[in-house]
């Protein structure tokens, strides 16, 4: 049962969370955090600037060397004692996941909560397996091994539509490995990040190993990204802000981990199981109201199956139920914002001057209207070079496009700047196997759309950005390596003297 509390008394102390204490932002800036299914306040507090940023990397500074020196055996035991104080209040963070974001009760439930707990306990036996190359004599006199060490303190910047797993995909890895982390959420979405800070100091794990700083990306984002103490930063958002990333931390020459925009093709081969093809394209594309970068936003579907595709989507599309995401039964909540409800409402407008919106395409009326509400909408006839096929919408919105070849269809799949993730429909093995070769994406379902698992990696290749998240690839982003080459002859002379001084 979903349990309810003050937000406002919660978070009275502030939306910063620095060296174990809840604290106020010092920026002389305010933000309200917004219910988006009513438009009415949640909380309202000051952001952080950058000497909030700043102080947050002073407290991960003084707790690194007790983190890091610490066993993996003692880091996994915190781990495991982080994942049973969450999952003690799933309430609480399922509650405060949907208020913050309008996330039907289900989706919280069911898929961010457990999934981000479920992170913390692979996370917590995984920070026992970081493992060197074992040791050998590879010159004949030297006995060689690899160390795998932290980075030291990280600074992480995590975007607003999947506040609480966003934030495990960040810490988790990080403090794993031994590093300490100060991490930068939304300034939308702040309330589950900070929860989930607590719980790992109240679960035992130092104060200062886990930070949150509340605060905007142009004051916050930046003095965070730039910091010179800051060793690594792993950033999730659009691929244009990735960008500007990308540019800030090259001035301090910090390894930089970017998981960017997608644009996921659904690419269904004319011998598909079509209603499975239905089913999941529609889920695939109105997962978290659309805003997902792997959600399923272009279906390419074979010409013999296009017609009955296209009327299925549209027929299954319109029985969703949309609403209060409080309300027992309510299928798709509201948008993040209703800024955000207009930027994608602007897309298919655009989009109707050259294409086909065959259901939904605009807010809903009556009680929702106060919401960021937009009903599931498909959009056909679009060409392939057009706005609302090429570029990042996020949000309920899927365009569906004939091919007839099958290579001519894996070429319209990766025909894009993106490369996070794509799902291939067919019954037959060659044909799927096919497509998980060629499609260029991070991730590649065949006969389905979406499912993560803790074990597997996340990431993705083009505008996507490059380096993993979860599973134990990611380690490669929050460790380097060192090799350790140790003189097994005792001699004071070497043989490989001679190429500086005197003779063999």
């Amino acid at each position: 049962m979903v349990q309810r509390f003050d937000v406002s008394s919660r978070f009275a102390a502030g939306a910063q969370f620095t060296a174990g204490r809840l604290g106020s932002g010092t920026s002389g800036r305010t933000h309200t955090v917004l219910d988006p299914a009513t438009g009415e306040s949640v909380l309202g507090y000051e952001l952080a600037g950058p000497a909030d940023v700043g102080a947050a990397v002073e407290a991960a500074g003084r707790a690194l060397p007790e983190w890091a020196g610490a066993t993996p055996g003692e880091r996994s035991d915190a781990m495991h004692r982080w994942a049973a104080v969450l999952r003690e209040r799933t309430g609480d963070f399922v509650y405060a996941e949907s208020l913050q974001c309008g996330k039907p009760l289900k989706l919280s439930e069911e898929f961010d909560v457990p999934g981000s707990f479920d992170n913390v306990s692979f996370f917590a036996g995984a920070a026992r397996q970081l493992p060197g190359v074992a040791a050998a004599e590879y010159s004949g006199d030297h006995t060689s091994y690899v160390r795998r060490e932290p980075l030291g303190v990280i600074g992480s910047v995590a975007p607003w539509n999947y506040p609480l797993q966003m934030a495990a995909w960040k810490i988790l890895p990080a403090v794993a490995a031994g590093n300490t982390i100060v991490l930068k959420p939304s300034e939308l979405t702040p309330l589950t990040s900070l929860m989930f800070a607590e719980a790992a100091c109240e679960a035992g794990i130092p104060d200062g190993v886990v930070n949150i700083v509340s605060g905007a990306g142009a004051d916050a984002g930046e003095a965070l990204v730039g910091h010179p103490s800051i060793a690594m930063t792993s950033f999730t958002g659009s691929t244009a802000v990735g960008r500007r990333v990308a540019e800030i931390a090259t001035g301090t020459v910090k390894r930089l981990h970017l998981e960017l925009g997608g644009k996921a093709p659904f690419v269904v081969f004319d011998d598909a199981d079509l209603t499975a093809a239905v089913h999941g394209a529609v889920a695939g594309a109105l997962i978290n109201s659309g805003q997902d970068c792997t959600a399923a936003t272009r279906a390419y579907v074979q010409r013999p199956l296009y017609e009955e595709f296209v009327s299925g989507v549209a027929e299954l599309m319109r029985e969703v139920r949309v609403g209060d995401p409080f309300a027992p039964g309510t299928d798709l909540g509201p948008l993040v914002s209703h800024a955000h409800r207009d930027r994608v409402a602007g897309f298919v407008e655009r989009a109707r001057s050259y294409a086909t919106v065959v259901t939904g395409g605009e807010a809903p009326g009556g009680e929702l209207a106060k919401g960021a509400y937009y009903l599931p909408t498909l959009v056909t006839d679009a060409p392939q070079d057009s706005e609302i096929v090429q570029q990042e919408v996020f949000g309920p919105v899927l365009t569906v496009l004939p091919f007839d070849a099958d290579d001519q269809g894996i070429a319209l799949a990766n025909d894009t700047p993106y490369g996070l993730a794509a799902s291939a429909w067919s019954r037959d093995v060659f044909r799927t196997g096919s497509a998980a070769r060629e499609i260029r994406a991070g991730c590649v379902w065949i006969n389905d759309h979406i499912p993560i698992i803790s074990e597997m990696p996340h990431g993705g290749y083009k505008a996507s950005g490059y380096g993993k998240d979860m599973s134990a690839y990611s380690f490669e982003e929050y460790t380097q390596l060192k090799h350790v080459m140790q003189d097994t002859t005792a001699q004071a002379r070497k043989d490989w003297h001679r190429t500086v001084f005197g003779d063999r």
